[in-house]
């Protein structure tokens, strides 16, 4: 099993998100938050689900789509001590991804 580590930057990504979609989404305001946890399960015991992502100046940089919500995990695997650190969540239709980093 793999530890899972977010950024400061991912932090405060994900604090924006759950705000805004418990704010914007009444029909389903728990929706992020509970898919988020989901693929925070899914990338500990397979932290190779999500596809490359080669546009990254981070190397090894992959991300993870949340199907439901549209929003996705960027992050990279550390083998070699079983993590898994998340850069950024981020809209897949925000037009361009997050800025690695940088």
């Amino acid at each position: 099993m793999y530890a899972i580590e977010f950024s400061d930057e991912s932090r405060t990504h994900v604090q924006a998100i759950v705000m805004w979609w418990r704010a914007n989404r009444p029909a389903a305001p728990e929706l992020f938050a509970e898919e988020l946890r989901a693929a925070v399960s899914r990338l500990r015991l397979v932290p190779l689900a999500g596809s490359a992502y080669p546009s990254s100046p981070v190397s090894g940089s992959r991300r993870l789509l949340m199907p439901r919500t549209q929003y996705h995990v960027y992050y990279v695997v550390r083998a070699e001590d079983r993590r898994v650190l998340v850069h950024a969540v981020w809209h897949a239709k925000r037009g361009h991804g997050p800025q690695l980093g940088t």
